[in-house]
């Protein structure tokens, strides 16, 4: 029986369908990089101090001392979340007694910002941390709204495959855009950080279920050789042109409620796109809606001008089809064999925490010295050519070195950053870019390798549980960024050595370049430097002959 490639290979593999299709579905990616990197400007922490009500009966003089100062990355600042007793230093001031000259600043008496904040407006002119207070005691909030956001984003990658399955891609894709857009409109009124954050958790599922949608759709429409283009360089750059444009907004809008209002309404441009994007084919010849895939091709041809057969489907080939069963298979035959356990842990965990240093490194840009909106706009633009220089490598290197280079690349050069002195903070920049370049060419790099690991049976769960592991990642990372409060460099210390540590653990995978894609459990190859001893002449033939089954690990 033929498949549905050779069926349709008559339509070609660039015609100006599959280029209509292509940049469409890229094209809907852009609102994700928006959406999935907001809460960098909506939740931004300025520089702030305790306030000091004007009805405070003090001197200018006490009023300009009235907030202790700490150490801060070798200077003195403003304390952020304590104040001098204010009864205390009104009764000094009444007293006519001078700060420093008259009193030990060190030995009064300290109390909590009950008054308030003074916010620096310099960057933000509001944001969900200014207008709900979102600092000191309560500034565990902020990481918590960016993890559970991408709690939503994990809830999403695990039902939008189920979905699309049973009500179509073309309809799931634009149900999963509207929530997106709609949520996102939602917060606009929230009047709360809880109310704020549960609806970003909605449209956290909406953001990832419509990327692997349109990732699935694109993939089952275009040809084998445009699919693979599509996968690496269509969605992933469209995604990163969607993250450059984001800091052009916040720098020219600086009220998080504006400023995600016009974030929301790009995603209402895409609502043509319904009468451009077709169903998938391949998704309607699997629920025996036949007339109206062919249907679809005929368009396509049309669009390409190509001939069409009198006969597409053949009648026959379609009920040999409908008779075909899928070989069930379950989350237990990842780890069935010791071999296999150990190649889908050490794939957990490298996805996992490459993972964390993607979105780690992406979530900490305010952070860094100089202008919050350049280094967010250049960590964007460092993503496209570390996809380019991925798709590159995977077409010429093995993975498991390329994927390990790129990782001690990304590692080492987090490294590096607490050598470099504090005064120097363009060159820190520098590493930091260079670190987000190393692991998102990983990142990019991660779905090719899963899948070429596993046989066919198990290939779409492995990839699931993978990526599912890596929303995991996500989840953590804002914590990894937390870590900054204590020291600015802590975060790099840790991410930069998982990172190293994850891309030797890379080094032990088996090398899945040039190597056939195996089509059963007992033909997966076995992990690289576990063996011991001599080896058996069995296991010489079967490394000879790969077409002979491994049964031992």
């Amino acid at each position: 029986m033929r498949d549905y490639e050779e069926v349709t290979a008559f339509l070609g593999e660039w015609g100006p369908f599959q280029r209509l299709i292509f940049f469409l579905l890229s094209a809907s990616i852009i609102p994700n990089g928006f959406n999935g990197m907001s809460i960098l400007f909506l939740a931004g922490t300025p520089e702030h101090h305790c306030r000091v009500p004007d009805t405070a009966n003090l001197s200018r003089a006490w009023r300009n001392h009235s907030i202790p100062l700490v150490r801060q990355d070798g200077r003195e600042v403003p304390h952020s979340c304590r104040r001098y007793r204010l009864a205390t230093i009104a009764n000094l001031s009444a007293l006519g007694l001078e700060p420093v000259l008259d009193v030990d600043l060190e030995r009064l008496e300290q109390e909590s910002c009950v008054d308030g904040w003074e916010f620096s407006r310099d960057i933000y002119q509001t944001t969900i941390v200014t207008e709900w207070n979102l600092v000191c005691e309560d500034d565990w909030k902020t990481p918590l709204t960016t993890s559970l956001f991408f709690v939503g984003v994990l809830i999403g990658s695990f039902v939008s495959g189920q979905l699309s399955d049973r009500f179509g891609r073309k309809n799931v894709l634009f149900a999963t855009m509207a929530v997106q857009t709609g949520f996102s409109f939602v917060q606009l009124f929230s009047i709360n950080w809880e109310m704020f954050t549960v609806l970003f958790i909605i449209v956290g599922m909406g953001q990832i279920s419509n990327y692997v949608v349109a990732f699935i759709l694109g993939t089952e429409i275009l040809g084998k050789s445009v699919r693979i283009i599509f996968s690496t360089l269509g969605v992933c750059t469209f995604f990163a042109i969607g993250y450059m444009v984001l800091p052009l907004f916040a720098y020219f809008i600086r009220d998080w409620r504006l400023l995600l209002l016009a974030l929301t309404m790009p995603g209402v441009l895409c609502v043509p796109l319904w009468w451009f994007i077709p169903e998938s084919p391949r998704w309607l010849i699997s629920q025996r809606r036949f007339r109206e895939a062919e249907d679809i091709i005929w368009k396509a041809a049309k669009m390409n001008k190509k001939s069409v057969p009198a006969v597409i489907f053949d009648p026959g080939e379609l009920q040999e089809l409908n008779a075909m069963k899928q070989q069930k298979v379950f989350i237990l035959d990842l780890f069935r064999t010791w071999n296999i356990t150990t190649i889908t842990i050490m794939s957990l965990l490298l996805w996992m925490l490459t993972s964390v240093g993607y979105f780690g490194l992406s979530l900490d840009v305010p952070n860094l010295h100089g202008d919050a909106y350049l280094n967010c706009f250049l960590s964007a633009l460092v993503e496209i050519p570390a996809y380019i220089i991925a798709w590159l490598l995977l077409r010429t290197f093995p993975r498991r070195y390329i994927i390990a280079g790129v990782l001690f690349l990304g590692g080492g050069m987090l490294l590096l950053i607490q050598l470099v002195p504090a005064e120097y903070y363009l060159l820190s920049i520098g590493l930091v870019m260079f670190g987000k370049f190393g692991v998102t060419s990983a990142f990019s790099m991660l779905y090719v390798f899963t899948a070429e690991l596993y046989p066919t049976p198990v290939r779409n769960m492995a990839v699931g549980i993978t990526s599912m592991a890596s929303r995991v990642g996500s989840i953590i990372a804002p914590y990894f960024v937390y870590l900054g409060a204590y020291d600015r460099l802590l975060p790099y210390i840790v991410m930069g050595s998982l990172t190293v540590l994850i891309g030797i653990v890379t080094l032990f995978f088996p090398e899945s370049f040039g190597v056939t894609l195996p089509e059963t459990l007992e033909q997966m190859q076995r992990v690289k430097g576990f063996r011991c001893g001599k080896k058996s002449r069995a296991s010489m033939d079967r490394e000879e002959n790969p077409k002979v089954l491994i049964t031992a690990f």
